[in-house]
């Protein structure tokens, strides 16, 4: 008899704590329900996605090896439109960039590295400005060019900004400038960077006094 009123107090005490926290603890319990399961919907339409943007990726590097530039344009499209939140997007935008300047859409190549600015990481977007001033500096849009690379760029750019830059000043007849900007690219760009050579080369030409690395 005496378990049964120990039983029968613990069970009574139960219902008391169920009846002040009970919705308190359905509720807790079926957010977190809901949140697992959305974090695994997600996960699970993220690699979907990816899987999608992949094969997409694919059909556009044919294109890249076929030198079609129309099959690249269509590729890159659908995977900018349809899967703009992947990797695959940013790097489909810069092939088709590349593959629109090789055959002289200028224009087309401008939309795609604006996008990537637009919508891709810091690095791609850093990326993406360095190119485009270069087709800026094609069209001579100088000032343009030299805008976009005004901005904050991570660290590791630095050395290309102001290549790219230097570049500019060039085509503008600002030796001077020109030369600064090349000696701060070679002070930026580490001694084992091939593209030291170049900086180098286009500094000497316009009577740079900077020293190769050796």
């Amino acid at each position: 008899m005496a378990y049964d009123l120990e039983e029968q107090e613990q069970l009574a005490s139960l219902k008391s704590w169920w009846s002040q926290y009970g919705n308190l603890v359905t509720w807790l319990l079926i957010i977190a329900l809901a949140a697992y399961a959305a974090w695994t919907g997600w996960n699970t339409y993220q690699r979907n996605q990816a899987t999608q943007a992949a094969q997409l990726y694919e059909e556009l590097q044919k294109g890249v090896t076929a030198k079609d530039n129309q099959k690249v344009q269509r590729a890159a499209g659908d995977i900018t439109s349809r899967f703009g939140k992947t990797a695959y997007a940013q790097m489909g935008a810069f092939a088709a960039a590349k593959s629109a300047f090789e055959a002289g859409d200028l224009k087309a190549a401008k939309t795609h590295l604006q996008w990537v600015i637009d919508n891709g990481s810091d690095e791609y977007k850093a990326i993406a400005k360095i190119r485009l001033a270069g087709v800026l500096l094609d069209e001579k849009a100088y000032d343009d060019g030299l805008k976009l690379l005004s901005g904050d760029f991570p660290e590791q750019f630095a050395g290309a900004v102001a290549d790219r830059k230097g570049d500019i000043l060039v085509a503008q007849s600002k030796i001077d400038e020109a030369r600064a900007a090349y000696k701060t690219a070679l002070d930026k760009t580490n001694e084992q960077n091939p593209a030291r050579q170049l900086i180098q080369l286009k500094l000497d030409a316009i009577g740079g006094a900077a020293k190769a690395a050796a």
